[in-house]
């Protein structure tokens, strides 16, 4: 364990590629494992975590647009289904893990999970049980990222904390060659104004609505997610001061 938790309960948004390995698709039990290690010493800080997932390991309801045979609507209705079976089997595998979690879903499925609302996922969060979020928005055109912002909000998180596979927000797409310019900290408005790769800008306007920072960091460095909510410098910060 190292340092003091900076935040009592924070939104953790993951990717669906998250839950399998490189390069693959679907679920590998050993790529959740992984996520469950980093997150526990977070919880034994007494955090209060909520997350949500992606489902780009199965699919993402943008890869179908254009299609002549599945309409917009469906296709990210798709979309939402898959991130419903990554956030029950991240359930399972916390439950096994010997953690208290609960999968609430914004697409009603009563035989699955239970269906989400802000107050029974804040009770839960208040009881100590890790809330994983699925169904996305349960609602056509909105990216994860921007349940995750809307999740973020409903639920008091103090900070939206972005794991992915880049070490940060770059001025230009690093995986695309050297030369790309990491930021240690930027304002939402420069965020927005240059268009720059956080994560979709309709949650970024969200959380500078509502003054929530957002940390993006890369959530494969062991450590990373425990130095982010222990607030120390880690990836990218986006908030007011910039």
């Amino acid at each position: 364990m190292s340092g003091k938790a900076h935040y009592g309960r924070i939104l953790l948004k993951i990717s669906g590629e998250a839950m399998c390995q490189p390069g693959q698709a679907g679920i590998d039990t050993t790529a959740i494992a992984g996520v469950i290690k980093e997150v526990k010493p977070v919880l034994a800080m007494g955090v209060q975590v909520a997350m949500v997932v992606g489902g780009g390991n199965f699919i993402r309801g943008r890869d179908l647009q254009g299609s002549p045979m599945i309409g917009r609507v469906t296709a990210d209705h798709m979309g939402m289904l898959a991130t419903v079976i990554n956030a029950i089997a991240m359930r399972d595998s916390m439950l096994a893990a010997g953690l208290a979690a609960e999968a609430l879903s914004a697409i009603t499925v009563p035989q699955v999970c239970p269906a989400f609302s802000a107050f029974s996922a804040r009770q839960l969060l208040s009881a100590g049980q890790v809330v994983i979020l699925g169904g996305g928005t349960g609602n056509p055109f909105f990216s994860t990222d921007m349940c995750a912002a809307l999740r973020a909000n409903e639920v008091g998180a103090e900070v939206l904390l972005k794991a992915t596979k880049v070490d940060g927000v770059y001025d230009r797409d690093p995986l695309a060659g050297p030369g790309a310019r990491r930021y240690d900290r930027l304002s939402y408005r420069k965020v927005l104004a240059d268009r720059l790769g956080v994560m979709d800008l309709t949650a970024v306007s969200m959380c500078m609505e509502t003054s929530l920072p957002i940390v993006v960091f890369k959530l494969d460095e062991p450590g990373n997610l425990l130095q982010a909510v222990t607030g120390k410098p880690v990836g990218t910060r986006v908030d007011e001061q910039g």
